[in-house]
């Protein structure tokens, strides 16, 4: 076998291998089975595509302070599992730039890491939430393709990470998305208080500007491992991050266009 067929045998059997689910997550709540997860997302799905319909002769449902407590519960679980998912590969010494495998065993801080990966997942079954009080609000122009891709598909995916890569490379992503949350969840909770607040609300464009760099980290990190030899983080589940993001970063940068450079333009041309 000569030197390059052997190099695309063994990049073959790199991208065809997928982990073993972690058998440390086996009785952790929805860990079980993808079905359940799956069908609280077909749910959702369905809830997002009927939801308006249903408010369509109904008055709004405006609850302010309800709201208001939401957004800060977010604030501090996002915060937390930023918090956890850095200070622990900090403290656990994982590498930023090179190869960084899952780490198995029990020790604390490899359960630690774990447990982080798990509440990163659930996090995302909360925040369907979202989009619940859209509806019931009836702020149907928020139930865009983007939001709805977003928040049905995120829960599975986030599933498939804590049950079969808790931690490793993934750390960057999830700590990444978790600290802009914080962010985006802070934004809300301030806009809940009311008119009287909201004018002082000018920065919600530089939290897209963050999501957006945020997604190119994601993609460059995962690259970047892709390309390492030897990983043993799998390749499969990096080619997927790359692609998923990818699907992200060119959503939110066409939302950015037409939210507010075209916008911006709209409004410079009826000014002249």
């Amino acid at each position: 076998m000569n030197n390059s067929t052997k190099f695309f045998d063994v990049a073959y059997q790199e991208l065809a291998f997928f982990p073993e689910a972690d058998p440390r997550t086996d009785e952790w709540l929805l860990m079980d089975s993808p079905g359940t997860v799956l069908a609280i997302c077909g749910m959702y799905f369905l809830v997002a595509w009927k939801g308006p319909r249903w408010m369509e002769h109904r008055k709004s449902f405006e609850f302010p302070r309800l709201l208001f407590w939401y957004n800060v519960f977010l604030i501090f679980l996002s915060f937390f599992i930023s918090y956890e998912f850095f200070v622990v590969a900090y403290q656990d010494n994982y590498t930023l730039w090179n190869c960084q495998p899952v780490v198995t065993g029990n020790s604390p801080l490899a359960m630690r890491m774990t447990s982080t990966a798990w509440w990163y997942f659930f996090s995302k079954i909360i925040e369907l939430l979202d989009s619940i009080i859209f509806i019931l609000r009836k702020k149907n122009n928020q139930l865009s393709f983007l939001h709805v891709y977003h928040h049905g598909t995120m829960p599975f995916f986030c599933w498939i990470s804590a049950r079969y890569v808790p931690g490793g490379a993934k750390f960057i992503a999830g700590g990444l998305n978790s600290a802009i949350h914080v962010m985006m969840y802070s934004y809300y909770a301030l806009s809940a208080m009311g008119p009287e607040i909201q004018k002082f609300l000018w920065w919600k464009k530089y939290i897209t500007k963050l999501q957006l760099l945020q997604f190119s980290i994601v993609i460059l990190h995962s690259l970047r491992a892709l390309c390492l030899r030897p990983c043993s983080f799998p390749k499969l589940v990096n080619l997927f991050v790359v692609f998923y993001t990818g699907t992200f970063l060119s959503l939110f940068a066409n939302f950015y266009r037409m939210e507010y450079l075209k916008k911006r333009q709209r409004i410079k041309e009826h000014k002249q």
